[in-house]
């Protein structure tokens, strides 16, 4: 999964992203009530949207082009 997000264009990262903040958002209220089936979820989705945010930042800074 690590690799999959590099090859992924700018738009595709930036809906990823927002797709997996919603995900969390939905774990963190499971895990207040208390209904987590997997708690290692939180923490996988999580280090992903910190993999996402640094690649999207890479192409803030020009280290990776958009037209890829």
């Amino acid at each position: 999964m690590k690799n999959s997000y590099a090859e992924m264009t700018y738009a595709e990262l930036v809906a990823k992203r927002d797709d997996l903040r919603r995900e969390a958002l939905n774990l963190r209220m499971a895990k207040v009530l208390g209904h987590v089936e997997n708690p290692l979820a939180i923490r996988t989705t999580r280090r992903d949207i910190a993999r996402l945010n640094t690649l999207i930042h890479e192409y803030a800074l020009g280290i990776r082009t958009k037209s890829n």
